[in-house]
């Protein structure tokens, strides 16, 4: 994967706005009038009496010592101050984009230091309150009235507080020699032209927060005595005092704490070895914030504090406070530091703090919210908890980031599939996808969306087949895009695959995803492609050791592509970072199910569940995959005695999909062998303990019971409802008795009249045929199921056994069974172990496979398994109409596909068939293996348009059972039953 090389530091030539070239030029001397103007409106009413108020314009007047310019109208004030100083530049002759005036930026950094400490600079910030505007308004009245006009600027800038006014007044008003010292830091922080400044001149001060003020520095040294610095102080201050009436307004403004006031914060300890720990920030009325940080820190005052950028959201304040590594003092206060890069002393950095913020962080850290907001002199202040650290740290990982959106951490996981868009919750894929990489300091994911033009499909009326296309008929579409360049035939339709491409903030190439797997609507390619990237991405956050070589065959699996040495380089501090996370997702092994111990259920998959309690009645209305379930669940940590409960998570009417991984696999466990109303009380596996403090809404309360050992988590969770897939609702709308049913009792009557003994069902799911054939006399002696599904087989034999073990009255229809058995495996592959059966069944099955796998299952049913009948059935998609003409459709907004008159009956379907398209897949079949084919249905007529809604194939044996010579046993059994 080709990368681009490290980028260069350039030095570019910064043009200044137009109002900035008028105050290089002329200062204070440029005065600017601001009035609001009222055009008339057209109300479309004439003699409407009520006057119309429109839209607020603004024109400006620059008022030059030689001659003034009025500027047109605009919605914005600035805008007019530029346009009228645009037009003063045109009238003087002076072109900015070619003139001299395009300072090189290490000049423009010391003009920006030289205003920030300026009169003016105090004035339009509104440091000088209205307290003495008058006295001002009355000094300066007789000299020249554009100094009225600059105080009411003034005015304006009190409504709307810049940060900088607030921490220039603290400072300001600090004691003793700290008085009238500036941090850089906050000047870094908060004034965004400096900063952008500093970034034109070396790029890597955006990771290093020194280098800033190496910078600063520097530019300082240059003000020829007009701002001055101390020796190991990084604080700057004017060369001359500031005017007695701006000190005075200083002095008799109050501050807006009625008292002290105490915030919890977090520190962040250099070393690895140390616990992170919450403390206390005692902020007194007239104290500046950051001298009491820098207290904490060990410090004498902030001089040397240095601060990140924000953590989470911007509105919060939340940053982390260190010291400048003492080392580098000297250096940085006599500006000798190198521009390029700082050196810092071996084990002085903060890894979690440098992970938390994207930047390097030296030495013990605070994690804080405080500080002065936009619009706002009053002191914002929030606390910050360990609960708040931890899940900072968790919402830096994929599955950290659903479980959030979710409000979920230890019930939610990232979802394995993304199904439906109807059946997601929480945040999608892609919004996830984002998420991360803005919070790993990443560019935004470039998403490229390709069109695959399918043959004309006249020929198949209404088939939504899916054919192959050449690489040189693939259409590459914006994102968003709903028009596709080129001619499609008609009656063609084109489905779409996304590419997903990863670079650093530095545009380098990192990972790139491109699925060979194509969809119906382009926002199903988009989810798709994002949750390939995150399921890789949450592998390796899952097994931060994990090799190359297995990091690399994951990434195959998904079709990713990643550069190594950038993608260990972006997340290298991880490692250090997240050593509790290596126990997430640790299974047990599978287990077989045993009669003679059914409660092994409890534990197939590795669920991590030591116990189950299952109270109330059975409803009979049991989830399977596919079907939206909604549960209320509360997890508890238990310590002492079954008594000693201190509640940990809960959550009030949860959905999720049933088989889609949307929730802890122990969980998904439980509830798929519910049924509506019933409880159920487990113990999970203990997850690591940081997930626990993250998701505690008191974690003071879990902290000190926190041991190893000592405690257990319980989880108790009702079902309240279940909702089918789409599929099932609209067959239950139309149809009494269900499809369901009627596929059934089709395949009872063919078993009745064949005197069939034994039978194998074919993705058999979660056993809803082999149930209901228990409450049938039938001749069978031996069924057997075969699924890919481990879950949906546990929910099979808990079925089979609940019915198997009461079937003990010599009246049970049941009792001609004597045997029973689960496999897992693919019914694409042959096993000789069910090899001639007398009956097989295929229900429903084949239109959840791709078209090629569907093709290779007829092969490899009626020439390997070989059975005497095969009842085959699947939806006939011409009948769609009618079933979605009875039931709501459930509205897609992202569905722009509308050249496809009806939808499929599930989103799990890969295809349809007509009637036609059926019939010749059958017959071919039959032809090719010697069997003969009859076609029938449920739902429906043979006689009435457009037939039956589950057309059904039923093929016979046209000879003896020919002699099988290959022995392989390629499926796992999961269950077993014998009546003996």
């Amino acid at each position: 994967m080709e990368t681009g090389g490290p980028p260069a530091v350039v030095v570019k030539k910064v043009p200044l706005t137009p109002k900035a070239e008028i105050h290089k030029r002329f200062g204070e001397k440029a005065c600017y009038t601001v009035e609001e103007v009222h055009e008339p409106t057209h109300n479309g009413c004439p003699g409407l009496a009520i006057p119309q108020k429109g839209p607020s314009l603004y024109r400006c007047c620059l008022q030059l010592p030689e001659f003034s310019v009025v500027s047109e109208t605009f919605r914005k004030k600035m805008d007019a101050k530029q346009s009228a100083a645009a037009m003063a530049l045109e009238k003087l002759g002076i072109n900015p984009a070619t003139d001299t005036a395009a300072q090189d930026p290490s000049d423009a950094l010391v003009a920006r230091l030289l205003y920030l400490f300026s009169n003016e600079f105090l004035i339009d910030l509104g440091i000088v309150g209205h307290l003495y505007l008058n006295q001002l308004i009355w000094t300066f009245e007789v000299l020249i009235d554009n100094v009225l006009l600059i105080c009411v600027i003034g005015v304006k800038f009190l409504s709307s507080p810049h940060p900088l006014s607030c921490h220039f007044r603290a400072a300001l008003q600090r004691a003793g020699h700290l008085s009238c010292l500036v941090p850089i830091s906050i000047l870094a922080i908060y004034d965004a032209k400096l900063g952008s400044l500093c970034k034109t001149i070396n790029p890597k001060v955006e990771s290093d927060p020194l280098l800033i003020m190496s910078l600063v520095l520097k530019a300082a040294h240059r003000s020829s005595g007009s701002v001055t610095t101390r020796e190991d102080q990084l604080s700057l201050q004017r060369g001359n005092p500031y005017p007695p009436e701006i000190m005075q307004t200083l002095f008799n403004q109050q501050s807006s704490l009625a008292g002290s006031i105490w915030i919890l914060a977090i520190l962040i300890p250099c070393s690895e070895e140390k616990a992170v720990v919450p403390l206390m920030l005692k902020v007194a009325p007239n104290d500046y914030y950051l001298d009491v940080i820098a207290q904490k820190l060990g410090l004498c005052d902030a001089s040397t504090v240095i601060i990140s950028r924000t953590i989470g959201k911007a509105s919060l304040e939340m940053r982390l406070y260190f010291c400048a590594p003492k080392s580098c003092l000297g250096e940085l206060s006599s500006g000798l530091l190198h521009s390029a890069e700082a050196v810092y002393p071996e084990g002085s950095l903060n890894k979690r703090g440098s992970y938390l913020s994207g930047q390097l962080i030296h030495g013990d850290a605070i994690l804080a919210s405080i500080g002065y907001k936009w619009k706002s002199s009053d002191l914002f202040y929030e606390d910050v908890s360990l609960r708040t650290y931890y899940r900072i740290l968790v919402s830096k990982t994929p599955s950290g980031l659903y479980k959030l959106s979710r409000d979920a951490v230890l019930a939610a996981e990232l979802p394995a599939a993304f199904t439906s868009r109807t059946n997601w919750r929480g945040s999608f894929p892609r919004e996830l996808l984002r998420t991360f990489c803005c919070h790993h300091r990443l560019s935004e994911p470039v998403f490229s969306i390709v069109s695959n033009p399918l043959e004309s499909l006249t020929k198949f009326p209404g088939s939504p087949k899916k054919l192959k296309v050449t690489e040189s008929s693939n259409q590459v579409i914006n994102e968003g895009a709903n028009d596709i360049s080129g001619s499609v035939p008609t009656g063609s339709r084109e489905t779409f695959s996304c590419e997903v491409k990863i670079f650093s903030r530095c545009q380098d190439l990192i990972i790139k995803c491109s699925p060979k797997q194509s969809f119906k609507k382009q926002n199903d390619a988009f989810q798709n492609a994002s949750l390939r990237v995150l399921s890789w991405l949450n592998k390796y956050f899952k097994k931060l050791d994990m090799a190359l070589e297995e990091l690399t065959s994951c990434g195959e699996v998904l079709d990713i592509q990643f550069d190594s040495q950038l993608f260990i380089k972006e997340f290298s501090l991880a490692v250090s970072v997240y050593t509790f996370w290596q126990s997430i997702g640790v299974q047990e092994e599978d287990k077989v199910l045993d009669s003679a111990c059914i409660n092994q259920l409890n534990r197939i998959l590795g669920d991590k569940v030591s116990f189950i309690d299952l109270k109330g009645p059975d409803s009979g209305v049991s989830p399977s995959n596919g079907w939206l379930v909604c549960i209320v669940y509360s997890i508890c940590l238990v310590t002492g005695g079954e008594y000693e409960k201190e509640l940990v998570e809960s959550t009030e009417d949860f959905e999720f999909e049933i088989g889609s991984g949307a929730v802890i696999s122990c969980l998904e466990s439980v509830v798929a062998q519910m049924s509506v109303g019933q409880s159920a009380r487990f113990y999970m596996k203990f997850p690591p303990q940081e997930l626990i403090v993250a998701s505690a809404r008191d974690p003071s309360l879990i902290l000190p019971v926190l041991t190893p050992g000592g405690c257990s988590l319980e989880c108790t969770t009702t079902l309240l409802r279940v909702t089918e897939p789409l599929e099932d609702r609209m067959e239950q709308a139309l149809f009494s008795p269900p499809l369901s049913k009627q596929r059934v009792d089709y395949a009872v009557q063919h078993i009745k009249e064949s005197c069939a003994s034994s039978l194998v069902d074919f993705g058999c799911g979660s056993g809803s045929l082999l149930e209901s054939l228990l409450e049938f006399p039938t001749s069978l002696e031996k069924i057997v199921g075969v699924d890919l599904s481990r879950k949906s087989l546990a929910h099979a034999a808990k079925i089979l056994y609940s019915k198997l073990s009461t079937s003990s009255d010599a009246n049970a229809s049941s009792t001609f069974i004597k045997s029973v058995l689960l496999f897992d495996g693919s019914i694409t592959i042959f096993d000789s172990r069910l090899y001639g059966f007398d009956i097989g069944t295929c229900l429903e099955v084949i239109e959840h496979m791709e078209e090629d796998q569907a093709h290779l299952f007829g092969d490899i049913v009626l020439s390997k398994f070989c059975p005497r009948i095969l009842i085959v059935s699947t939806p006939n998609y011409e009948y769609n109409v009618i079933l979605q003409r009875s039931t709501p459709q459930e509205e897609d907004p992202d569905d722009s596909n509308h050249q496809q008159s009806c939808k499929f009956r599930n989103h799990d379907h890969k295809f349809e068939w007509t009637r036609e398209q059926f019939g010749r897949w059958a017959s071919d079949l039959a032809a090719r293996h010697n069997y003969s084919v009859e076609f029938s249905g449920v739902g429906g007529a043979t006689d009435k348009e457009p037939g039956f809604a589950s057309q059904i194939a039923l093929f016979r044996r046209g000879d003896e059972c020919p002699r099988n010579a290959d022995v392989t046993h390629k499926y796992s059994v999961i269950w077993e039953w014998n009546s003996t």
